[in-house]
């Protein structure tokens, strides 16, 4: 091994890598690259740009080989590539993007996110991420205030949806299991259950499982018509969990459910929870921030009562992801989840200021400085306009379906999320019915030109809309519509 006297010089290659001019110059082509890729989306756009550059898998491996140069090729710099990657990815910016619950992050968003990226703070622990760190809870007490929670109520942000309801699921097994699950671990008291509506996101299941339950872990609350949990089946499923050998400890209620954008009637939900000693949960990850738009608001009302809460921002407050809020009516509650010793990291106090003391990272990037930030510059106002337009749209889109005689919708949107399928004539059904709606969608996928999904409800086959786009308008609304039924006639020929 060479001594430090034989250590030499940085070496150039290292030196130009990280040379403030070389960035500077990197960064002003990136962002006209991406400016031109933005340009082209944003309407009114080329006719002929696809929503979706779709290549079959296979073929997809061969355009990205996995050969990288010694030495860096004049045609492989930063602009270049990041250029070819645009091309070939879904344009989320483009207005026929009707697909996942994935918005099309607000610009500034991306640039707050390249600064969040060079500074590089980790936030486990307060003196690696200061200024993220009080950004993030500035955040969080904006989001507890704009769901009208408690003056206890604290959170964290962390890594998506999934993470947030899992985190959120073990503070609940902390405080409700009557063992300590956390050092004895699943077996050390009797089986645990969470009482959830079918409609509720597959994460629920994964965190269930993941939590030692198994399969008797979620025990299944009926709907409605309107795939809403049904408050009134809730002591049917308490019993049902009692009877089983379970220990009830949870109601996971839904704020803009994945399938449909459904919203349960949480003041039912929480006063059953009351009345049971449960805690509440709210997977508002998709529709919490209904709570910004006064017309709204009636869709979240009682969400201030859950004990936890989910709200991500890389849904409906158009950031990129991933940045979710896991928020607690009483703030104290969110150490329970991950409660053990990191003498190397932590203090033996506990210590509100390092936050990963109460996440599953041990290294966070600064997701809060890209909400921050974007809070600062957009104002509430923007996130308060896109919310309400892109809930209009939905509202809009469901009428339009409900009007056509071709067409059926599944039920009336509480959200910009609108589930519907093609029916030209009411003889096609079963089996039939839901192969029609996955050609016509396979074609339409194809094309490029449009990107929607299925879904599948009762166990039948539909199409599903997630409006994501504010910039989207009447001509993409009626244009998808005709698309289907373009598509319906060429695969009657």
């Amino acid at each position: 091994m060479p001594s430090a006297a034989d250590l030499g010089p940085v070496p150039d290659l290292i030196r130009r890598a990280y040379d403030p001019e070389r960035f500077r110059a990197d960064g002003h082509r990136v962002v006209d690259t991406l400016a031109d890729h933005l340009a082209r989306c944003i309407p009114p756009t080329d006719d002929d740009l696809p929503v979706i550059p779709y290549v079959a898998p296979v073929d997809a491996l061969t355009r990205w080989p996995a050969e990288f140069p010694d030495e860096p090729a004049v045609d492989s710099d930063l602009a270049t590539t990041l250029g070819a990657t645009a091309r070939d990815s879904i344009r989320l910016h483009h207005p026929r993007y009707l697909g996942h619950q994935v918005p099309p992050p607000v610009p500034g968003a991306a640039l707050a996110d390249a600064a969040a990226a060079l500074l590089n703070n980790g936030m486990a622990v307060y003196e690696m991420g200061g200024a993220s760190t009080s950004q993030e809870f500035a955040v969080i007490a904006w989001m507890v205030r704009t769901l009208g929670m408690p003056s206890t109520a604290g959170g964290l942000l962390t890594s998506g949806g999934s993470v947030g309801n899992l985190t959120a699921l073990l503070a609940a097994r902390q405080a409700a299991a009557g063992f300590d699950a956390w050092a004895g671990g699943a077996h050390a008291g009797p089986p645990l259950a969470v009482l959830v509506a079918s409609t509720a996101h597959y994460s629920i299941a994964r965190a269930v499982r993941a939590l030692g339950w198994g399969d008797g872990g979620a025990v299944e609350v009926a709907v409605d018509d309107a795939y809403r949990m049904r408050a009134d089946d809730l002591a049917r499923a308490h019993a049902a969990a009692v009877a089983a050998g379970r220990r009830p400890i949870a109601v996971i209620a839904s704020a803009g459910s994945t399938a449909t954008g459904a919203y349960d009637p949480l003041p039912a939900i929480a006063d059953f929870c009351e009345s049971h000693a449960l805690w509440l949960h709210v997977d508002g990850a998709h529709g919490a921030s209904a709570a910004l738009v006064p017309r709204l608001h009636h869709l979240v009302a009682g969400i201030e009562r859950a004990d936890s809460v989910v709200w991500d921002a890389h849904k409906l407050l158009a950031m990129p992801a991933l940045c979710t809020a896991v928020l607690y009516k009483d703030e104290t509650r969110s150490y329970a989840a991950f409660a053990q010793e990191a003498s190397y990291l932590f203090a033996p106090e506990r210590e509100w200021w390092n936050t990963g003391l109460r996440t599953v990272e041990c290294t966070k990037r600064m997701m809060s400085t890209i909400l921050y930030a974007s809070l600062r510059a957009y104002g509430v106002d923007f996130f308060r306009a896109y919310v309400d337009r892109v809930f209009s749209l939905g509202q809009a889109f469901g009428a339009r379906v409900g009007a056509a005689s071709d067409f059926e919708l599944a039920v009336p949107p509480d959200a910009n999320i609108v589930v519907f399928r093609y029916r030209p004539d009411p003889s096609i059904t079963g089996a039939a019915l839901d192969e029609l709606q996955a050609t016509l969608r396979r074609r339409c996928l194809e094309a490029g030109r449009w990107y929607f999904l299925t879904t599948r409800l009762g166990g039948a086959l539909w199409l599903r809309t997630a409006l994501m786009n504010p910039l989207a308008g009447e001509d993409e609304l009626d244009g998808v519509l005709d698309a289907i039924r373009g598509a319906a006639r060429e695969v009657a020929r």
